[in-house]
């Protein structure tokens, strides 16, 4: 049965729906006030715009330290579906404060919507990933991971366009944005009603409110179960793979290869498209099963690609004025990029689908929420360690071209050491590649 099919089951559909909106929000609020900031707040507080970004994204991260053991525990412990609908509920609250924020033009009440979308996210986290392998067979948990990623990646690019479009449109701006994310908040809550009774994982769990208890105690079972560590360690470096990429793509268009925004765009949609490919051809590639041999091939794309970014180097095409997309396609060597980029976003949906697979299906149980929660916290750090070490490159000169190739040399040598420690990767890969070439 082709993964297609799961969206035309309730088992399924309701999910990825409230899912894709969630994080549609999310972007369209995020870039928005990204936007906000850089061109109408920075104006009336002492604080430069560039360090009002940063702290914008670091209180969106924070709540996944704070909150993460705790989400786990309430999904292990309660029915999922009541949940969703009650975070989806708390959604429209905080886009309402949102509204309130931008027609006031409150710095201190949109930052603390900006934590509190942050939370909303970090508590629905290991509902959504929890809640599949109760609705989905597992021949299916492959193929419904990948239509999450999919979704969830064509999500973030489209609520990137909308929310930073819109919020520039000078006389109407603020009123359209604020009428689309409470409409799209509106739209989850509705959605998540059709979301059927997934069962508590664990109706004696005792919840304990102790944040940081709770988190060592989640990741000290994480790293008991060698098997369930490893695919997370690999999942967190995706995510830091991935935020060193996203955050150099807006700087690598305007210095590197002097193109303008519209050019930001199309690279991030060339990157979003190949994820989101990657992720769907899983389910194929897989015959349907959850298949550790993709991850090599993944990575082994991720940095031959990565790599080729470096060997483009500097485009000597850009004139004195940054290029309309229009210019910027013309150039041969520029389709080479965004090839790149979209083999970057291919291969590392092939390597993160498989992962989240293994993850729900080996964690126990009644812990498999918080094993999800723990996963979070992991891809926060890692998150966070990309930003700090993609600063420290920058203030020691590093050009961009020259970070790509150290992501993808670094790529070589940690999913490498991961593959030579716990060779099932490697021989699954062996097998596959074997199966395919008797196809063929």
């Amino acid at each position: 049965m082709s993964q297609f099919n799961l969206l035309n089951s309730k088992r399924f559909l309701p999910l990825f729906v409230t899912q894709f909106l969630g994080a549609l929000n999310d972007n369209i609020y995020k870039n928005a006030l990204v936007i906000f900031i850089a061109f109408t707040i920075a104006d009336q507080t002492e604080i430069e715009s560039s360090i009002l970004v940063i702290i914008a994204g670091g209180l969106f991260i924070l709540p996944y330290f704070l909150f993460s053991a705790t989400a786990g525990q309430l999904a292990d412990r309660y029915e999922k579906s009541i949940l969703i609908r009650r975070i989806k509920l708390m959604e429209i609250l905080i886009m309402g404060l949102a509204v309130v924020g931008f027609i006031t033009q409150s710095l201190m009440m949109l930052m603390t919507v900006l934590f509190f979308m942050g939370m909303q996210s970090t508590f629905f986290g290991p509902l959504k990933y929890g809640i599949l392998p109760q609705h989905l067979k597992l021949h299916e948990l492959t193929g419904g991971n990948g239509l999450v990623q999919m979704g969830t990646y064509i999500a973030i690019l489209g609520g990137t366009i909308i929310g930073g479009a819109l919020i520039a449109l000078d006389n109407y701006g603020i009123a359209i944005v604020s009428i689309i994310v409470l409409g799209v908040a509106f739209g989850g809550w509705f959605v998540s009603r059709y979301i059927p009774v997934a069962d508590a994982a664990d109706e004696t769990l005792t919840i304990d409110w102790n944040f940081l208890s709770q988190t060592i105690y989640i990741l000290r079972y994480v790293i008991s179960e060698k098997g369930i560590f490893v695919a997370i360690i690999a999942i967190s470096w995706f995510w830091f793979i991935g935020a060193t990429y996203l955050s150099l793509v807006p700087t690598y268009t305007r210095d590197i290869l002097m193109g303008n925004e519209l050019v930001t765009t199309g690279l991030l949609t060339a990157f979003s498209i190949g994820i989101g490919s990657g992720s769907l051809i899983c389910e194929k590639l897989s015959s349907g099963k959850i298949e550790p041999g993709l991850v090599p091939i993944g990575a082994l794309g991720l940095t031959i690609f990565a790599i080729d970014l470096f060997f483009i180097g500097t485009p000597a095409v850009g004139g004195q004025m940054a290029m309309e997309l229009s210019e910027f396609l013309r150039e041969p060597i520029h389709w080479r990029v965004l090839f790149d980029l979209t083999m970057i976003g291919f291969f590392g949906g092939i390597y993160i689908v498989p992962l989240y697979a293994m993850v729900q299906h080996r964690a126990n149980e009644q812990l498999r929420a918080r094993v999800i929660a723990a996963t979070n916290i992991l891809n926060a750090l890692f998150m966070v360690v990309s930003a700090i070490i993609v600063i420290a490159l920058i203030k020691l000169s590093f050009s961009i071209p020259e970070i790509y190739l150290l992501v993808g040399l670094l790529n070589m040598m940690i999913t490498g050491t991961i593959f030579l420690k716990f060779p099932e990767y490697l021989n699954r890969s062996k097998i596959l590649i074997l199966e395919f070439s008797k196809k063929s």
